[in-house]
């Protein structure tokens, strides 16, 4: 299949290679020219056949629109775009609307697989029209592991129903995320547990809290056993808040989720106030010691 595709970074970059490999015809564009197979977005639509299929895989928000409203005035009806970034699935009834105008047809993708997919495969979880999905599905099965289709690509249903089920995944990463990481500082802590790095990567196999994220912390230990060459300073990129937000909508509780999102935003701060308010009020009740920051 031919594909044009926007937006060359860690992920992009990675899935043009492993749909080339895949045997499919891939035409990149990306600001960095130095990774790019042409020089603009106009050539790349130019370099494509119609009925045209185009993926974009660019940051969510002002990146995202302003590469949709330019494909607007380049491709014609009868064309299609995938929307593969972690964009809220709020925009997407939006963008399809806006690219429908003109005939242009849209699937939104959340694609999970990080840097390692271009090797193991991305998991896919596709919103949109039956005939638009399945016209990308060869697409679909190179991106996705080797293996059963359903074990790595879901049509979750119409439009935006892919960004939803990435955004709900993104928030159990952070949930999963945040319990490996308190249960490594516990090891830390104990005094009792000699061998840290070796306990968890004895976890990896067998036990129930075996993961391929817990792979991940294994081959980080391996290079920095005690993690001592890492800030522990950890940003969101939003998927976390919107999943926070869809669970205060619809009145289901995700105190894992929203702890472990609390839990980053704590991380940011050098010197909490909150925390400082909890010095001075225990100090005021019970006389409890404190630090003065001069210490």
């Amino acid at each position: 299949m031919q594909l044009g595709l926007v937006g060359l970074g860690k992920m992009g970059f990675n899935m043009r290679e492993r749909l080339r490999a895949g045997g499919h015809e891939v035409v990149g564009y990306d600001r960095d020219q130095q990774v790019a197979d042409v020089s603009s977005l106009a050539g790349m639509v130019e370099g494509l056949t119609p009925p045209r299929t185009v993926w974009v895989m660019v940051p969510h928000g002002e990146p995202t629109r302003s590469v949709l409203r330019e494909l607007a005035e380049l491709l014609a009806e009868g064309d299609l775009v995938v929307e593969g970034g972690n964009s809220p699935y709020t925009e997407d009834r939006e963008n399809a609307d806006f690219l429908a105008e003109r005939g242009i047809s849209y699937v939104d993708v959340g694609v999970s697989g990080g840097v390692w997919g271009a090797r193991n495969g991305y998991g896919l979880m596709a919103g949109g029209e039956t005939a638009d999905v399945e016209r990308v599905m060869p697409v679909f099965d190179t991106l996705r592991p080797e293996g059963d289709r359903d074990k790595g690509f879901v049509h979750a249903g119409p439009v935006g129903a892919g960004h939803y089920a990435k955004m709900v995944h993104n928030g159990i990463e952070y949930g999963l995320m945040q319990a490996y990481a308190e249960g490594f500082e516990l090891l830390e802590a104990s005094g009792v547990v000699t061998d840290v790095a070796g306990t968890i990567r004895a976890w990896s196999h067998g036990t129930v809290v075996r993961s391929w994220l817990l792979d991940l912390l294994v081959r980080a230990m391996e290079e920095d056993p005690e993690l001592e060459r890492l800030e522990g300073y950890v940003t969101d990129s939003g998927e976390g808040r919107w999943t926070v937000e869809e669970s205060i909508r619809n009145a289901v509780p995700t105190p894992a989720i929203t702890a472990a999102l609390y839990a980053r935003f704590a991380s940011r701060q050098e010197d909490s106030p909150a925390m400082k308010a909890v010095a001075a009020l225990r100090n005021q009740f019970g006389g409890h010691a404190v630090k003065s920051s001069d210490e």
